[in-house]
């Protein structure tokens, strides 16, 4: 048996102790307060976009940075109550990014620098995720609670570096995809009876990735890795904004 089997089987095992868990608040006489109904929608959309861009930038030791680049991305989301507190659905996420460096000087010593000069980069990725909702009341609140959100995540992209100008010009392509299985926890804030705001943190579990390269259209180089973990990622917090219908 191989080691993604291996893995996949003990967070198969991890998912199904949090199945359990409704069961075990049963048996402690805890109660747990109606917060989704069932049948109900729930549908959104998280959105971001920044831009930037640099004239002869100095920060500590690269100097004389120009250049210019941005990051787009969105997530629409559609989920359905099937139980009280329980909702499975899916979410489809797409991004953009691109960066431009005309020039960047990194002087480390008298002895020591280094330039780079017209680097294009530009990426775009897309991702479906199947996902189950299970939400936890905080106490008698109707307009906060906690959910714990189990994903199934299959995400592809393309992107392409290029560097140098005429004779020197030089470029890589690459193909990724990769699919995870993994758990978010959040917080949904209610600002009316319909609007909410929702807030997660991804807690990756099992991650398997493949990369394709080919390079100047001659080297081609393949890249495989599998992990897991439960370790908190503080860059992969979400907020958005979802309707309860």
């Amino acid at each position: 048996m191989n080691k993604i089997a291996i893995k996949s089987i003990l967070f198969f095992f991890f998912l199904c102790s949090l199945t359990h868990t409704t069961k075990a608040q049963g048996m402690r006489n805890i109660t747990m307060q109606k917060f989704v109904p069932k049948g109900q929608w729930i549908v959104g959309s998280s959105v971001s976009y920044s831009q930037s861009e640099q004239k002869d930038y100095n920060f500590l030791v690269i100097e004389s940075v120009s250049g210019e680049g941005y990051s787009f991305k969105i997530s629409p989301l559609l989920c359905y109550a099937f139980a009280d507190n329980m909702g499975a659905g899916g979410r489809f996420a797409y991004k953009r990014t691109l960066t431009k460096i005309n020039q960047m000087d990194l002087e480390i010593g008298e002895d020591l620098n280094f330039s780079l000069n017209d680097v294009y980069s530009l990426s775009h990725s897309y991702s479906g995720v199947a996902m189950f909702r299970n939400y936890i009341s905080l106490g008698n609140s109707r307009r906060f609670a906690l959910f714990a959100e189990s994903q199934l995540i299959f995400e592809g992209g393309q992107s392409k570096f290029v560097n140098g100008k005429g004779e020197d010009l030089t470029g890589t392509f690459s193909k990724n995809y990769c699919l995870e299985l993994g758990v978010a926890p959040g917080l949904v804030a209610f600002i009316n009876n319909y609007t909410a705001v929702e807030v997660n943190i991804g807690v990756l579990g099992v991650h398997y990735g493949h990369t394709r390269q080919v390079t100047d259209q001659i080297h081609i180089a393949n890249q495989s890795s599998s992990s897991i973990n439960f370790r908190i990622n503080i860059f992969s917090i979400g907020m958005g904004i979802a309707f309860y219908l």
